[in-house]
C-alpha cells in the first residue's frame, strides 16, 4: 500500500455519521460539565473540529449567560467553529425553572442536550429553535423515551464516569451498554445516534466505541483536565497523581454541596480524605451534616483537595497531564486512527 493511499484511508475511518451531521472534523463531543465546561473549554473543543457543549448544568440564568456569551465571542469570526456550539442542562432542573434554556435557544445553537430527567417537555422548544436533541441514558429502559421526544442522538453514559451518573444499583458498564443500545437503535429507531460516554480518555477508548457501534465518543473527565476547564487548578493537579483505583460514586458531595439530587443519580469523583471519612455512615451524614460541610465548604475556600472534590470518573488512571482542549482532541483523534487503520 502507497503512503499517500494510506493516509487517506487512515483519514476516512474517522468519518461517521456524527460528525457529518454536526459537521465535525472528529467524531468527538464535550460533556456539558456543570461549572467545569465553560465557554473557553466549549469554544476551544469547537474550533479543534468537535462538538462543544457549554455546561448550562443546573440552569443558572447568568452563568449559562456569561459562559455562552463568551464561547460565542471567542468564535464570532470562525463560522465553521460556531456551528459546532451547543449547551447542555440537567432536565429535572429545567422541571424547576428552563429560563436559562430559553435563553440559550434565542442563540441558535446547533444542540441542546438533556441529561438525567423526562426530556419530551422541552423537545418542542428545542425543535422549533433548530437544535439537534441530544439525550444521555445510563439504562436500555430509557431509550424510547428519548426516541419519542424526537432525539438526534443518544449518549449512552456507563457507570465509569465522572460527576453524575447512576448508581451501583441501577448503573450500567459502557463496554455492554453502547453495543446493546446500537442493536436496540438499529432495530427501532436507525435514524438516532449513538455516542458513548463514561471510561473514553485516549484513542483506544475513542476506536473501542466505534468498534461497538457508537457514531462517537462524549468526552467529560479528559477535558475536564484542560487548561481551559472551569475547574480547580488544585483538582485538576490531583487527578493526575489518581489512579484508576481513586474515585468513588456515592451521594457523600452531594449531601456536602446541599444538592437534592433524585433517585437513582449520585456523583463520582476522586475518593479523598474527607469522603473516606464519610463513606461509611452516608444515613448519618443525611441526618447531621453540619459538621462535615462546615469541613467540606473549608476546604473549597482552601482549595484543599483533601475535603475539596475533584469531579472526575474512572479514567483518571490515564489522566497525567493538564494539555490544552486541542491537544486531547488530536492525541486522542491520532491514536484511534492508527488503531483502526489497523
Amino acid at each position: 500500500m502507497n503512503n499517500g493511499r494510506f493516509k487517506r484511508i487512515v483519514r476516512l475511518t474517522m468519518i461517521t455519521k456524527f460528525s457529518n451531521q454536526f459537521h465535525l472534523i472528529h467524531p468527538i463531543a464535550l460533556a456539558p460539565m456543570a461549572l467545569s465546561s465553560g465557554g473557553a473549554l466549549a469554544a476551544a473543543c469547537a474550533k479543534a473540529g468537535a462538538l462543544g457543549l457549554v455546561g448550562g448544568g443546573y440552569g443558572d440564568l447568568a452563568w449559562t449567560h456569561r459562559e455562552y456569551t463568551l464561547a460565542t465571542q471567542l468564535l464570532k469570526n470562525d463560522a465553521a467553529s460556531h456551528a459546532r456550539l451547543g449547551c447542555g442542562f440537567i432536565t429535572w432542573k429545567l422541571d424547576e425553572n428552563a429560563e436559562a434554556l430559553d435563553w440559550v435557544l434565542t442563540q441558535k445553537p446547533c444542540a441542546i442536550m438533556l441529561s438525567f430527567g423526562d426530556p419530551r417537555p422541552y423537545a418542542t422548544s428545542v425543535a422549533e429553535s433548530g437544535a439537534k436533541l441530544i439525550c444521555q441514558v445510563q439504562r436500555l429502559e430509557q431509550v424510547a423515551q428519548a426516541i419519542e421526544a424526537g432525539a438526534s442522538v443518544i449518549v449512552a453514559q456507563g457507570g465509569e464516569a465522572g460527576g453524575h451518573g447512576a448508581n451501583a444499583l441501577e448503573g450500567r458498564s459502557t463496554f455492554t451498554m453502547v453495543p446493546e443500545i446500537a442493536d436496540y437503535l438499529a432495530a427501532h429507531s436507525p435514524n438516532t445516534l449513538l455516542l458513548a460516554a463514561g471510561g473514553v480518555a485516549d484513542g483506544r477508548g475513542l476506536a473501542a466505541a466505534l468498534m461497538l457501534g457508537a457514531d462517537g465518543v462524549l468526552i467529560g473527565s479528559r477535558l475536564w483536565a484542560t487548561t481551559e476547564s472551569l475547574a480547580a487548578q488544585g483538582a485538576k493537579t490531583q487527578a493526575t497523581q489518581t489512579n484508576g483505583d481513586g474515585t468513588a460514586r456515592s451521594q457523600v458531595f452531594d449531601i456536602l454541596r446541599r444538592k437534592n439530587w433524585p433517585a437513582p443519580y449520585d456523583f463520582r469523583a476522586i475518593r479523598n480524605d474527607l469522603h473516606r471519612a464519610l463513606e461509611g455512615n452516608v444515613a448519618e451524614l443525611k441526618d447531621n451534616p453540619d459538621e462535615a460541610r462546615a469541613s467540606y465548604d473549608a476546604g473549597v475556600k482552601a482549595g484543599d483537595f483533601s475535603r475539596a472534590h475533584a469531579t472526575v470518573g474512572e479514567v483518571v488512571g490515564l489522566i497525567t497531564d493538564v494539555p490544552s482542549a486541542a491537544d486531547v482532541i488530536a492525541r486522542m483523534t491520532q491514536q484511534a486512527q492508527g488503531l483502526l487503520a489497523n
